[in-house]
């Protein structure tokens, strides 16, 4: 038996109406909060009115689209200047990575760079952060689960992360009728980013036990309702199967590793406004059939060529999918969830080779579970572009 260790926030509140329960469990932390949120006051109504009930004061911080390293200097700068001891996070996973950065930062002396991955000197955290809430508004991430923040860097421009064990979210805090409201394009992207994130984690280079069942769990629950939630936005069972896949996605990728598509994402988000979400989706199938080449080559008994052809009946339904299988239905999926491929999100061919070095040395890319050379990267980008 492989040994491991899990990593997870220190409580989940799961539930349609959980909302409710955000100003109780700040209450006990702080009197004053940094609210960070995109800017819609409908988004966190809800939130307004449990702080509201609680007596919380709140000092609203904004954070639009990519959280860059500008915007969590600034935040920091915010909480510091309005005496903040907490931070809650209302919203998608780039809020949530913001918020967390921000919490991280509050505590530990020095830049932001002095902690970054790749870009940065890299340095552990000295400090527990302050304390963090996270309340995902969308189901895809997972982001209230993990122990980094995906960062932009403008001037380097390449995703990068803020990662330490103590970033996980002390409260997650999962309400399915916070997600019930988003538009289809939305649903599409961050529903296929969990799938994606599942996939990745359970085929990785280091599984384990633990993640192995939340994926096969999670790969369920999506394949069963992602496209109803598509449809039916106001299906609050398809919204809560996301919740929780997404959810499980991100305990997994904190506790295992990813793969070759979130290579690709970091450095595809840092060089295109893009949603993470709908590049995750398109580089998905053409990795599949890259790793899958490599795996057979190596030959028929290669143990993840098992956890592929698992997938694959997973999320067709067939006792007797073969591996091949799974890149048929998530091309299928992307197609039917009307995500466009990369040419058409601005992709440019005369970028591929820039993509394919900053992807080789992303940290997602470890894990992939087998080696792919420059060439074989750059054949992903081509087949999904």
């Amino acid at each position: 038996m492989t040994t491991f260790e899990v990593t997870m926030p220190g409580k989940v509140v799961f539930g349609p109406g959980s909302i409710a329960k955000l100003g109780p469990e700040i209450r006990t932390k702080a009197a004053r909060v940094l609210l960070v949120y995109s800017g819609n006051n409908d988004r966190v109504k809800s939130a307004l009115e449990s702080f509201k009930e609680q007596s919380i004061e709140i000092s609203p911080f904004v954070v639009r689209g990519e959280p860059t390293l500008t915007a969590v200097r600034a935040g920091v700068k915010a909480a510091h200047d309005t005496d903040c001891l907490a931070v809650a996070a209302v919203g998608g996973g780039s809020v949530m990575d913001a918020g967390k950065a921000i919490a991280a930062m509050m505590t530990n002396p020095g830049d932001l760079l002095d902690y970054l991955e790749v870009i940065g000197a890299g340095k552990h955290l000295a400090m527990a952060p302050a304390f963090f809430i996270a309340v995902p508004t969308t189901a895809g991430t997972g982001t209230e689960a993990t122990r980094n923040a995906v960062l932009t860097s403008e001037e380097h421009r390449v995703k990068v992360s803020l990662r330490h064990a103590s970033m996980v979210p002390k409260v997650a805090l999962l309400d399915p009728n916070l997600t019930l409201d988003l538009p289809p394009d939305v649903t599409a992207s961050t529903g296929m980013d969990a799938l994606c994130q599942l996939i990745e984690a359970f085929t990785c280079r280091s599984p384990n036990p633990f993640t192995d069942a939340l994926c096969r769990e999670g790969i369920r629950r999506a394949a069963q309702s992602l496209l109803k939630a598509y449809w039916e936005g106001s299906n609050v069972q398809a919204r809560s199967d996301m919740m929780l896949a997404s959810h499980f996605s991100g305990v997994a990728l904190a506790n295992a590793k990813l793969g070759a598509v979130h290579g690709f994402a970091a450095p595809l988000g840092g060089m295109y406004k893009a949603p993470h979400g709908a590049l995750c989706a398109a580089l998905l199938p053409a990795v599949l059939a890259a790793n899958l080449r490599s795996l057979s080559e190596q030959g028929p008994g290669h143990p993840v060529l098992a956890r592929y052809q698992e997938v694959a009946e997973i999320v067709t339904g067939e006792k007797d999918a073969s591996p091949e299988d799974v890149t048929d239905y998530c091309e299928r999926l992307r197609r039917e969830l009307n995500i466009p491929r990369l040419s058409d999100m601005g992709v440019k061919r005369e970028d591929f080779e820039e993509l394919c070095q900053k992807a080789s040395k992303a940290s997602s890319m470890k894990g992939n579970p087998v080696d792919l050379s420059q060439e074989e990267l750059s054949g992903i980008l081509s087949s999904a572009f």
